[in-house]
């Protein structure tokens, strides 16, 4: 066994198996069931239940566990307004339904209105221009067809990018508001049956999220620096990842009266989505009204960690996920934090019965992930030095679905993350997931970006402040320090997904899976990681949040795991830890 003797590997190998026959499917469920219950957002009575639960059970596994809480400004909505007003007027409703198949989408009273986080407050009219996903590439052509936004409110679908580069770019090109919609062409019945038949987002459905700037993540008053008591905070006019335009996300429902009173060119063909409609570019005659205030108010945070201390202390491995969610979240982070709390308990249980790890393993359940990273942030902020000193590896998940098996990180892992595939069985095919992958090579590889390293979603960039600059498009990150801390993001995900790695050197290469299995690596300070995935067939639905991320990401998961949901999936258990922290912590490899 790679980092191990020939004397040491038989002792690994039977405490793989008994955390991996330790592992209980309905454990996870009933994780799952509990956390995902009620909506949980940042500020939320039960995102703060969900964290002293959360606390509560990881002392009880014998782990030495306390919640680190953080102040930070989350606005919600107070005002949300958008209407058409010629050439015919129209007020969109951007309210979802309340649907009897779905018990959860009638607690509004606890929802989170649909919005965009960090939106600017504004009330703002002007013409309507579609910008299709409001890239800078899509302004190019704009230019080529003669149309400006200046003055104008655009309206741009989700999908090719992130969220907030949309608003951020339209502000460039001098337009006064951005409306963002979800285009049944990414997202609802053109790739199948919508909710509640299917899985697809709805006609109703809208999609929340933050539009926070780049300029650093985190708490946007307190940059670079932990936002706890005392904290130097800045004035929120002086908070540079503040949107400088009001933003507003809608459905497709609401979006398509705005859509067809457009006229002028017709869009070109890769603008067209999937409503039946022709597609125009404008601007006008649409005229829109478009309004966003909110309460910007300060919200606390709760970090949950919990610690099982290393035979050698002064070397942390870190295994974290976050708790928060815009609605119910059952999919996004749950799918991920349930199986993290099963193996807390079952590296408390291996710690019982006499287990002790060579490096200390550090379990973070973040709040705040959601809105911009920012519990996660703040946390690395705030202990910088010691992490700086002590941290040799990172591992965050997220969600986990039914799929194929994903992975990105620093290169010194992909052998390991490759190996272990090999001996892992996909439940469904019978077959190692290395061959499942194989049979998908056309789109596999691992990619190399200039200067940049893989976005390992949240934590790579709470380390941004060690670690990287964060960038616009896609998130990555540009190691300068802290180059010995080894980072991977793992997790299953669609049958359509792929498996990528990026990684940061200097020259852009893509390779094919067949090649990057074959390329050498570099052990970090003689530190290497293994990971294995296990698989557990538990009652969760297909779709995003437990199946109703067509209506929000609000359904929960407990009326998938009473068997209202169609489709039964499975999730993949992250025996990360037994690998990434039993192999991290006991390798003989120094």
């Amino acid at each position: 066994m790679l980092g191990y003797t020939p004397q040491t590997s038989a002792t690994e190998r039977d405490w793989e198996k008994k955390f991996q026959d330790g592992i209980v499917a309905n454990n996870i469920r009933e994780n799952m069931r509990r956390l995902s219950a009620r909506p949980h957002h940042v500020g939320s009575p039960y995102d703060k239940d969900n964290a002293e639960w959360m606390l509560a059970r990881f002392k009880e596994w014998g782990l030495d566990a306390h919640i680190e809480s953080f102040d930070v400004l989350f606005p919600t909505p107070k005002e949300r307004s958008l209407e058409m007003i010629s050439p015919k007027p129209f007020k969109a409703k951007m309210q979802e339904p309340v649907l009897a198949v779905d018990p959860t989408s009638n607690q509004t009273s606890e929802q989170l209105p649909t919005y965009n986080a960090y939106s600017a407050d504004g009330d703002v009219t002007g013409p309507l221009v579609y910008v299709n996903f409001g890239n800078r590439e899509d302004y190019d052509e704009l230019d080529r067809l003669g149309v400006s936004t200046k003055g104008a409110i655009v309206i741009a679908r989700y999908g090719s990018g992130w969220r907030g580069v949309k608003p951020k770019v339209a502000a460039e090109h001098g337009a006064v508001g951005c409306i963002i919609y979800s285009d049944p062409r990414e997202d609802g019945f053109f790739y199948g049956s919508d909710y509640p038949t299917g899985g697809w987002r709805s006609k109703d459905g809208v999609q929340r999220g933050s539009v926070m700037d780049t300029d650093y993540p985190g708490d946007p008053l307190t940059p670079g620096v932990g936002a706890i008591p005392g904290a130097k905070r800045l004035a929120i006019k002086d908070a540079k990842t503040i949107t400088k335009i009001p933003v507003l996300p809608i459905s497709y429902a609401d979006a398509q009266p705005f859509l067809e009173a457009l006229q002028g060119q017709i869009a070109p063909e890769g603008w067209r989505g999937g409503l039946p409609m022709t597609y125009h570019v404008g601007p006008g005659p649409a005229r829109v009204h478009l309004k966003v205030a909110s309460n910007w108010d300060t919200k606390p945070l709760y970090d949950v960690i919990a610690t099982i201390p290393g035979s050698s202390p002064d070397q942390w491995v870190i295994r974290g996920n976050h708790h928060d969610a815009w609605v119910n979240g059952a999919d996004d982070p749950i799918a991920g934090m349930a199986p993290e709390l099963e193996e807390a308990r079952m590296f408390g249980e291996l710690h019982k019965q006499g287990w002790t790890p060579k490096r200390t393993i550090i379990y973070c359940a973040w709040d705040g992930e959601e809105p911009g990273l920012l519990g996660s942030v703040e946390w690395v902020e705030t202990h910088r030095d010691d992490l700086q000193k002590h941290a040799v590896l990172y591992l965050n998940t997220d969600g986990n679905e039914r799929g194929f098996f994903g992975a990105g990180g620093t290169q010194d892992l992909q052998p390991f993350i490759s190996g272990v595939a090999r001996d892992i069985n996909d439940p469904e095919k019978n077959i190692s997931v290395f061959q499942g992958l194989r049979g998908n090579c056309a789109r596999i590889g691992f990619e190399f970006r200039e200067g940049l390293a893989v976005a390992l979603g949240a934590f790579l960039q709470k380390f941004q402040r060690i670690l990287h600059r964060r960038k616009i498009h896609i998130r990555r990150d540009s190691f300068d320090r802290g180059r010995n801390i080894s980072l991977v993001r793992v997790g299953g995900g669609s049958e359509d997904s792929f498996f990528e790695f990026e990684i940061a050197l200097g020259e852009f290469v893509l390779l094919v899976f067949q090649k990057f299995l074959q390329i050498g690596f570099i052990f970090r300070d003689g530190f290497g990681l293994r990971r294995i995935v296990v698989r557990k067939q538990i009652g969760i639905g297909e779709a995003h949040d437990g199946g109703a991320g067509c209506l929000g990401e609000r359904a929960s998961v407990g009326k998938v795991v009473v068997g209202e949901v169609r489709v039964p999936v499975e999730i993949v258990v992250d025996r990360v830890i037994l690998i990434a922290f039993i192999f991290a912590a006991e390798s003989d490899i120094e």
